[in-house]
């Protein structure tokens, strides 16, 4: 009688010859610590505090003082707001595309000459619900059209972004619209305990985005969807009406960056928001959220955000040009995928 062996997890994969057994080997420590979320998010952070030793001794003088550190949260709050919604929709299998068009048409509808008015009469907080409402409508068209209509989110979402641009040139005809309420502008350029109204609203954006995704029903379909569709179907979830939702999440996250671009730039335009698409995705992808769903954190987001706006503010500080700060962008945008694709394969998985 031979002696009882440790049993090994097996698994098969395609020969000349059929399927052949593979013997699965346990993923090292190393490998297996920074598959997960909380070595994903050291990373960010050490990544994060080499940049700002670089600007420190680049720019001595002038990078860490506290107001350049206001500014770079500031430049990185509107990019921020749209991030966390667009990483539950990655996480969801997912990709919106139009998001910045999104941005420059709430912006403009809501400095639209019968809006303001009807803001004088009223309140600023016209300004806000109409933005708003013109997000989460174009969120909503994406969502009917990909989950109902079947069609792919790359091009539902590339015809939002061509279609909301047009759009807003044409309310707009080609001209910057300005916002006249002072106390509107007074309120979003306000600061509560010292820091700024945008970095607030960002801040409490990603907080909400964190309970939704970690403590709710809602975040744990999410994750299920972007793991495998079929079985979340098979499960019980409504899959279409949650991946509606997601975008229409997508569209008003959109609204709120353009009302934040009213307040920081004091003008609705069609051309503001334009290829915010990229940083945000990009800021995703660094935070490590797979491009195939099923993983993702609003933490891993919040970093990659910070780490671009820091980025850009390290360029601005040493007056290097903007076409070197992208060849840096696409640079780490290559080396996160790269570095997804070598953490994120199950253990056994060649």
């Amino acid at each position: 009688m031979s002696e009882p062996t440790t049993p090994t997890r097996a698994r098969t994969v395609p020969t000349e010859a059929g399927t052949a057994p593979v013997t699965s080997t346990a993923a090292s420590p190393v490998k297996a610590f920074f598959s997960g979320s909380a070595g994903r998010n050291v990373g960010l952070v050490v990544a994060l505090v080499v940049m700002l030793i670089v600007g420190a001794i680049t720019a001595p003088g002038t990078f860490l003082t506290v107001d350049n550190i206001f500014v770079i949260l500031r430049q990185a709050s509107i990019t921020g707001v749209v991030a966390i919604a667009m990483t539950l929709v990655i996480i969801a299998g997912g990709i919106d595309l139009s998001v910045g068009s999104v941005v420059g048409l709430a912006s403009v509808v809501g400095t639209l000459a019968v809006v303001q008015d009807l803001a004088d009469s009223m309140h600023w907080i016209v300004f806000v619900v109409f933005a708003l409402a013109v997000g989460a409508a174009a969120g909503l068209v994406n969502g009917i059209v990909i989950a109902y209509g079947n069609v792919v989110a790359f091009m539902a979402t590339l015809a939002m972004l061509v279609g909301a641009r047009g759009l807003a040139e044409i309310l707009a005809e080609r001209r910057t619209l300005v916002v006249e309420d002072r106390s509107f502008i007074t309120f979003m350029n306000a600061d509560i305990l010292g820091v700024n109204m945008l970095i607030w609203i960002f801040l409490i954006v990603a907080v909400l985005g964190w309970v939704l995704l970690n403590r709710t029903t809602f975040g744990r379909r999410t994750v299920a969807i972007g793991g495998n569709r079929e079985a979340a179907r098979l499960a019980g979830i409504n899959v279409k009406r949650h991946v509606m939702w997601l975008y229409v999440l997508a569209g008003l996250a959109s609204g709120i960056a353009g009302v934040m671009f009213l307040g920081r730039t004091t003008a609705g335009s069609s051309t503001n928001g334009q290829l915010l698409e990229l940083d945000v995705i990009a800021a995703v992808v660094v935070g490590g959220t797979l491009l195939v769903g099923g993983r993702g954190t609003i933490a891993g987001t919040v970093f990659g955000v910070l780490i671009f706006a820091t980025l850009t503010n390290v360029f601005i500080q040493n007056n290097l040009s903007s076409s070197v700060q992208a060849v840096a962008k696409g640079v780490i945008i290559v080396v996160a995928v790269l570095l997804q694709q070598r953490f994120s394969r199950p253990p056994g998985r060649g």
